[in-house]
């Protein structure tokens, strides 16, 4: 009875957590954004070499991690944490009898993502037109950059620290949508996509080309830090404590939305 009932509960484990982990492995692929099929990749097609955009994560020192564990507002700005990287404070027995209150500045504390959406048509860049309203046979169009194109993002609104309220904004984005984002993106010119487009007899047709992006949408926290030492205990203290919305249209790097039309024109 033992042995079957031992068996019983091994299969309800072997059961159980692979369907755990998949609902899981699920629940973090719906937080990735669905590319639509008329959105094309041009990384290796396009004639201008973007930079790839290094998402500022940095991993926090021992000491910085002590500090920022201290604090009672969560502290998630890479250059205030590279800042704190850079510090070293000596904790010998001397220490104990230090007492100090250093200002760091005011700064961007945290973001705190509240909506991200994708617009894929968000500008458009380019346009390929063939006529073949006299024509006896289907003409073929493809994709070809005319002019060479930049197209930058931005935040909606002036705040202070503007620079790395973007960062912060940027890389949750980036989380939420898995999507290369930069401020600045560049569709070189000649660049050019195979597929082909058909136009039949007495049609014209029109190829449009537009540079996706995300919008996002959150608040940011900023505060006044400051670095306490008292009795050989380091913390952070953080005062004025305030939050403001903000906004940010951020392009999809290498990446293009196709929009195919036709029309029966007279001539």
């Amino acid at each position: 009875m033992r042995k079957v009932s031992l068996c019983i509960l091994a299969l309800i484990l072997l059961i159980l957590f692979p369907l755990h982990g998949l609902a899981e492995e699920n629940k973090g692929e719906e937080t990735k954004t669905q590319i639509p099929d008329y959105v094309l990749d041009i990384s290796k097609d396009n004639t201008y070499p973007n930079p790839t955009q290094d998402l500022p994560y940095l991993q926090p020192s021992e000491l910085t991690q002590e500090l920022l564990d201290s604090s009672e507002v969560e502290i998630t700005n890479p250059e205030l944490i590279r800042l704190l990287n850079e510090s070293s404070i000596n904790n010998s027995k001397t220490a104990l009898l230090f007492k100090a209150s250093i200002y760091l500045g005011q700064w961007p504390l945290n973001y705190e993502s509240g909506e991200t959406n994708v617009n894929w048509e968000y500008n458009r860049v380019n346009t390929n037109y063939v006529d073949n309203r006299g024509g006896r046979s289907p003409q073929k169009l493809t994709y070809t950059q005319e002019q060479q194109k930049k197209i930058s993002g931005g935040l909606t609104a002036e705040v202070p620290n503007s620079e790395e309220v973007k960062k912060m904004m940027m890389i949750k984005a980036a989380e939420k949508t898995g999507l290369p984002l930069a401020f600045d993106t560049i569709i070189g010119y000649g660049t050019k996509k195979g597929q082909v487009y058909k136009i039949a007899p007495k049609n014209v047709g029109y190829l449009y080309a537009y540079v996706p992006a995300a919008n996002e949408k959150g608040k940011v926290t900023y505060g006044e830090v400051y670095l306490t030492i008292k009795n050989g205990k380091r913390k952070l203290e953080v005062k004025n404590v305030t939050q403001q919305g903000i906004g940010a249209w951020i392009p999809v790097q290498d990446h293009l939305g196709f929009k195919f039309y036709t029309a029966n024109q007279p001539r």
